[in-house]
């Protein structure tokens, strides 16, 4: 079977730059390294400090938003790819290509890492599902028979990573041709989902939208990302294998985190926590585990010490998984994720934490109440947004779409291309930015006089 090669895989060249490429240059900060600095300034991710993570914005306790969850992901990100890093240089030290593209492992994947989130729109998951919703069972219906078939899928099934993979690459009015201009091994290395909205199945999961279908297919052939559809069949690829290590990272940053903030809002008892987080190691390990403990006072202290450990050897784990299982991940052949390949101790104890999650933490009163308002107010916001892209010439259309920013290109010459901008523009929406709007577009509070 056909193989992926890391060569190939691990590749500077920017998208919209190509023609400046020079992989002969020497640079101490490498275009990687700058893939992750540039992210760090943007806009977008500046915004995801108003981004929900999962509990309401902290009022006087604080709890992760995006912007905390990314930058952790990333630093977990990259160890667990510096850590795959050795082992593979050890593994090819006599290929003829060498080794030195190992070195660049460890900033990719933190760069995908904090930009991994960056598509997702305000009001956590919720959003997300409001967006979908919106056009599958609400006003967006009558939608249906005026747009392609497959743009339709797109939006039913709207997905805030498809929508990274967009903000990162489109060319926003005024904005420079390839968006970020990133580089390929970077935006690979974020599609989780390789494939088109028509594989989407039950749970709505997809990579890119027909917008930037021709974009992924660039970044594949240049790659040798491995196609797993037949010709005339929806695009399918294989995973970008640094894609397994941001997932991992994102999924023990989920995992671990969420309950650590439950348990500083007091949905989780410190006994509970300490149980949960103590049953990913054995009984030797949790002895010394509990002396520590005991000269530590504060509740929290001891959550975040272990906290820390989990993290620790789940980033051990996971890296050894990746490199057991590099054959089949070259070849595309990989099933499940790196969290469900790790010894049964550590891979029972997660999933125990993830039933803890769902039972208690995903439903609890703060979060459902975050649900149900971002639902309301994003579905309002796109009835009046897309009402009045489509009938631009109405008096309160033109005062609405004049609040619009410029990049987002409300006044396209299709209908497709409108409302795209107007998801663009929701998506990109801080939940602070979102519930002003929407009640300054309901009357319920007017600019300062």
């Amino acid at each position: 079977m056909d193989k992926m090669h890391w060569h190939r895989l691990i590749n500077d060249k920017r998208f919209g730059l190509e023609n400046y490429h020079d992989p002969k240059k020497n640079l101490t900060r490498t275009d990687f390294r700058r893939d992750y600095d540039r992210l760090v300034f943007s806009s977008p991710f500046r915004r995801l400090q108003n981004k929900t993570q999962v509990f309401p914005l902290p009022g006087s306790i604080f709890v992760h938003n995006r912007l905390t969850h990314s930058m952790e992901v990333a630093c977990v990100g990259k160890s667990i790819a510096e850590q795959v890093a050795v082992g593979l240089r050890g593994r090819y030290a006599d290929a003829p290509e060498g080794v030195e593209h190992f070195d660049h492992i460890g900033d990719i994947a933190a760069a995908a890492c904090l930009a991994h989130d960056l598509g997702n729109p305000p009001f956590g998951h919720s959003g997300e599902k409001a967006i979908s919703h919106f056009f599958s069972e609400g006003a967006g219906r009558f939608l249906r028979n005026e747009l392609p078939p497959e743009v339709w899928s797109d939006f039913i099934n709207f997905e805030g990573n498809a929508n990274a993979l967009r903000v990162l690459t489109h060319r926003f009015n005024g904005r420079r041709e390839g968006g970020f201009a990133m580089t390929y091994s970077t935006l690979a290395s974020i599609v989780k989902y390789p494939y088109e909205s028509a594989l989407a199945g039950e749970k709505g999961k997809f990579g890119f939208f027909v917008s930037e279908r021709d974009t992924y297919l660039r970044v594949a052939s240049e790659l040798g990302i491995k196609r797993l559809s037949a010709e005339g069949e929806p695009l399918r690829f294989a995973r970008h294998p640094l894609v397994y290590i941001v997932e991992a990272a994102d999924d023990i940053c989920y995992e671990v985190m969420d309950i650590e903030d439950a348990h500083k809002l007091r949905i989780l008892s410190t006994a509970e926590v300490i149980d949960s987080f103590m049953a990913f190691f054995p009984d030797d390990r949790r002895r010394k585990m509990a002396q520590v403990m005991e000269a530590v006072d504060d509740p929290n202290e001891k959550v975040a010490y272990l906290r820390s450990c989990v993290v620790g050897i789940l980033v051990e784990r996971c890296s050894q998984a990746f490199l057991d299982h590099e054959d089949e991940i070259l070849d595309g052949s990989f099933s499940g994720s790196l969290l469900e390949h790790i010894p049964d101790l550590e891979r029972r104890s997660y999933e125990a934490c993830t039933r803890l999650s769902w039972d208690r933490l995903y439903r609890a009163a703060e979060v459902v109440d975050v649900e149900l308002a971002g639902n309301r107010i994003i579905t309002f916001l796109l009835e009046k947004l897309i009402e009045a892209v489509t009938n631009p010439g109405l008096y309160y259309s033109g005062l609405l779409l004049a609040k619009v920013p410029k990049q987002y290109d409300v006044c396209s010459d299709s209908l497709t291309g409108k409302i795209q901008a107007v998801l663009d523009h929701v998506s990109a929406m801080t939940d602070v930015y979102a519930l002003d709007l929407y009640r300054k577009l309901k009357g319920l509070s007017l600019p300062a006089v």
